[in-house]
Parts: structure tokens; sequence; C-alpha cells
């Protein structure tokens, strides 16, 4: 069996950006990278399916620039067997749909049985990039993924979150595309044997150009950070008057 999981490299929460107005796009200080939360869960669960099933293979893959390299060797001191970076040196927005249509073109010759993402990006918070693939490659898919296991030798059983703590339980046939939910499992740190074999272990690098892509079909116009709100008063005093000072201030501000 050969499982891909797709992985996105996110900034660290905390660091230093600046809004670039000529790309429209954030710039962040070098250096303040990670693996999208989501998608470490997505890794963990393609881990546990291989030790839970004999000759399988997990794949970590991660389309953008150089410094994405990092996240795809963090991937395999975690277990992965393969990294698979695509080249893509464009800085700025990528679109859900050009990531997908670049993850779709190197995955559709290569036989993957399941193919894993995080049910969203931390960074943007889009939630498009796992169905998108599934839709590309026409194969099965399931969102928010709770739960998996085999239930045949070419079936997959899924439980779905749904709303009211309520899940949906079906079945998919494989080859399928599974985006997995925060909290199904607790992702591992990497051990200093994986380590070791990670840093001698060189990164498949596809260059992006190479594959016959779409590109991104919207672009965008603007990005802000909104203006902080008006901070709340404290009234101070007895009950008497604070409620005087409240009835002042609705006066004031014309609310009665």
């Amino acid at each position: 069996m050969k499982v891909l999981v797709c992985i996105k490299q996110v900034y660290m929460s905390g660091t230093d950006m600046t809004i670039d107005t000529n790309t429209s796009w954030v710039h962040y200080k070098p250096g303040g990278f990670r693996i999208n939360g989501y998608d470490e869960y997505a890794l963990e669960e393609a881990l546990l399916i291989k030790e839970c099933t004999d000759k399988t293979e997990v794949h970590a893959l991660s389309v953008g620039p150089a410094r994405v390299e990092a996240a795809v060797k963090r991937a395999m001191e975690m277990g992965a067997d393969e990294g698979i970076h695509v080249r893509h040196d464009k800085e700025g927005y990528v679109s859900p749909y050009h990531a997908a249509s670049l993850v779709a073109a190197y995955a559709k010759d290569k036989h993957y049985d399941i193919i894993l993402t995080g049910v969203m990006a931390e960074d943007d918070m889009q939630m498009q990039t796992g169905q998108m693939i599934a839709g590309m490659l026409d194969y099965p898919y399931a969102t928010s993924v709770m739960y998996q296991k085999m239930a045949t030798g070419q079936s997959l059983y899924v439980e779905r979150e749904c709303d009211n703590r309520s899940r949906e339980c079906i079945e998919l046939s494989m080859p399928c595309v599974l985006s997995i939910q925060s909290g199904i499992n607790k992702p591992r740190y990497p051990s200093l044997s994986n380590i070791l074999r990670a840093r001698q272990q060189k990164i498949i690098e596809v260059p992006a150009k190479d594959f016959d892509a779409s590109e991104n079909r919207e672009k965008v116009i603007r990005i802000f950070i909104p203006e902080l709100k008006p901070k709340g008063v404290f009234l101070q005093g007895s009950q008497r008057e604070k409620a005087a000072e409240l009835l002042r201030i609705l006066h004031e501000k014309v609310f009665i």
C-alpha cells in the first residue's frame, strides 16, 4: 500500500510579519516556519496505517519555494519513508486550486491507495485542497475524518465529524482522499533513528513547471489588519451610581 500525505509549511504563531503592498500578501521574517498543525495529524494517521498494514510506504509532499524543504525533512524525521518537494518558487498567494492541481499532476500515475491532507490550513484558513485533489483525480473522498480503519482489502471505513457532536459513517473504495480533523490522534515526536535517516536521505525535487497544472483562478485584491474596536468601559461605584452613569452614557450616545 502507498499513502501520500500533503503537508503545507506555515508561519509560526507570533512571528513578526508585514503586509507587502506590492504583492498584496504577507511578508514574514526568515526562519519562522513549521508544518501546518492539521497536516501533522494527517501524517500521524498515515504512520499509524503503516504500523497496522504490511508493506506500506508513506510519502510526504509539499508545494512551495526552497524553504519548504525544511517541512518535508521534518515529515521524514517523524517517519515518512520519502519526501517530495514540488518546487514552486513564486512567493505570495497560491490558491487551493493551483496547489491541488500540482499535487494531482504528481500523484496521478504514482498509484497511491490513500491521499491524506489536513482538514484546513492554519495561515489562510482554506479548507478546499483535499476535495479538489479528489475531484481532479476522480477519487472518492471524506472530509473532517475523526476515525478510519481498513474495511476490506479495497475499501476504508471512516467516520466524519458533523454538527451537534454527531458523526457520519461511510465506506470508501480505494484509492481515496481523506481530510483529517485535529484530535483524531496525537502526533509523535521524531525518533533519533528517523532523524539520522532523514539527514542522509535526499528529497525528491520536481519543478512545478514540469506539470501541466492550472494557475490561480483567483487573485488577492487586498489584505489588511482589521482596525481595533473601541475598548470597553468598566463602571465604578455602587449599583445605584453605576446605573446612573450607564443611563448618562446611553443618553450621551443617543441610544435612548
